[in-house]
């Protein structure tokens, strides 16, 4: 076998493969073996048909096209290697030759395909970006202890008109044309959360119990997703949540530590933890963006389409042509850092460890709520496991360039990443209740009561049953996956 390589463009090669018939003689015996197989012929076992039987019976020219066939993948991917090419995609075949029945002769095919680029990386130590200075303010570590001190609220009700921040519990009915499609009762829902309705929020801004309010919304789900609905909210009861003060004695209700001095440190450190991580966040961005600033990274069309057309198609939009546009942009930067990835992770000879995969993949199964060992036999089952490690690959790649490229902040100072993104996912983790050492998670209790089974936020201990309920069951028509969300679930979405 002899091939010849023609790059086309940057990301797009043609082979033409030329075969001797000798080299193709396997594929033809098998051939034969396989027809052989096949048909039934009077005096003959299946599958002990002669080939000049055969040949006779049904010419020699369908046991070529069979031998090709079975021939082509397997000289197509030798001269691929032989020409060391790294395909992207689905290659074009064509055959211009095949050998004479009689004569014989050589079998040529020609195969178009793209490929990924070559690349003239940068040096990293040359590169340099700039992030923000990291500031920290009394303002953010006040910021943080509201938000503990809501996490022991109690929920209080008020006869007063509902204001943005309340809890309430309400009933909802959607109409189109005077008929009912859904409806709901005794739903709890914290005023301003957004996870609803558009329009909600301000139909319930100034109301007071027992009062019904009206407003148009469209539907987020069922048969008439989309459609405008006349939708009527009674509102039940109105609740505000009231905080503990912030002293001694919460200190040493909410955490490890005695004093309230001691839990504003404790606060403070983890503010600037945060913000710290959110540097790191930032200098990786901005390593990537810099690295494809000055870099050349031509992205195979082909490639672009395939995956615009795939999330297209998982939208239900493959005739949305604006959105198109969109989604083709945002494909091609995509791809344009996976394929920088991908060179800089084989020029810095980057490997990925059996442990950072199953990191990885532990992640991804928590991601989509999955159980690990489901999640894995489903990638494994999806053919998925390459693509996984091959993202692994990239980010270990990526934080190669941070370690070596020079970051520093806005004021000109140098910036530790290993600083940056250490000890990040202890956020919160260290002297906070509501996190660790059997204390509440997150709960708020109604009326002042401790409830310590209650998940997530007061409107779950606030519906009648003292659980969230969902407001249309089923096709969740008017609201979100999570339209009757209490605070807590919104903030996990």
């Amino acid at each position: 076998m002899k091939s010849d390589l023609e790059t086309l463009n940057p990301t797009r090669v043609k082979l033409t493969v030329e075969v001797g018939y000798d080299e193709l003689k396997p594929s033809l015996d098998a051939a034969y073996k396989t027809i052989a197989g096949q048909i039934q012929v009077p005096g003959f076992r299946k599958g002990k048909v002669p080939p000049r039987v055969i040949d006779q019976r049904y010419g020699r020219a369908a046991v070529l096209q069979e031998a090709v066939n079975d021939a082509l993948p397997k000289f197509y991917q030798r001269a691929v290697e032989e020409s060391e090419l790294r395909p992207l995609g689905q290659p074009t075949v064509g055959v211009e030759e095949v050998p004479d029945p009689v004569k014989g002769g050589d079998l040529k095919f020609t195969v178009e395909v793209d490929v990924r680029p070559t690349l003239e990386l940068p040096v990293l130590e040359d590169l340099e970006v700039s992030v923000d200075d990291l500031e920290l303010s009394d303002e953010d570590v006040e910021a943080r202890l509201t938000s503990l001190r809501e996490r022991f609220g109690t929920l209080s009700g008020v006869d007063r008109a509902a204001q943005d921040g309340d809890f309430v519990s309400i009933d909802l009915r959607a109409e189109i044309d005077g008929e009912e499609i859904e409806s709901a009762k005794g739903i709890s829902y914290q005023i301003g959360a957004g996870n609803m309705l558009p329009g909600l929020d301000e139909a319930l801004i100034g109301a007071s119990a027992e009062e019904t309010r009206t407003f148009k919304a469209p539907l987020a789900g069922g048969e008439r997703a989309g459609q405008e609905a006349d939708i009527t909210v009674v509102l039940q009861s109105v609740k505000e949540r009231v905080l503990p003060e912030a002293d001694d004695d919460f200190a040493q209700l909410a955490s490890e530590f005695d004093t309230l001095e001691e839990l504003r440190a404790d606060l403070t450190k983890q503010v600037e933890q945060q913000k710290k991580f959110a540097q790191g966040l930032q200098a990786r961005d901005r390593v990537l963006a810099r690295l494809l600033e000055v870099t050349e990274v031509p992205v195979p069309d082909s490639l672009v389409e395939g995956e615009v057309h795939r999330h297209l198609e998982q939208e239900q939009r493959l005739e949305d042509a604006e959105h198109r546009v969109e989604v083709t942009e945002q494909a091609r930067v995509a791809l344009r850092g996976q394929l920088l990835l991908d060179a800089l992770a084989e020029r810095e000879q980057v490997r990925v460890e059996q442990a950072e995969l199953v990191e990885y993949l532990l992640g991804q199964a928590q991601q989509y709520g999955m159980d690990p060992n489901e999640f894995a036999r489903a990638m494994d089952g999806a053919g998925q496991v390459p693509a996984m490690i091959g993202e692994v690959a990239r980010r270990k790649a990526l934080a190669v360039a941070m370690e070596k490229a020079t970051v520093k902040d806005a004021s000109g100072n140098l910036i530790n990443l290993e600083e940056l993104v250490g000890g990040a996912d202890e956020d919160d983790e260290e002297g906070v209740a509501g996190e660790d050492e059997g204390t509440q998670d997150e709960g708020t209790q109604d009326e002042g009561t401790q409830d310590e089974g209650t998940q997530d936020e007061a409107p779950a201990a606030d519906s009648p049953e003292g659980q969230t309920v969902d407001p249309f069951p089923g096709d969740a028509v008017i609201g979100d996956e999570t339209a009757a969300a209490s605070e807590g679930d919104a903030e996990k979405a």
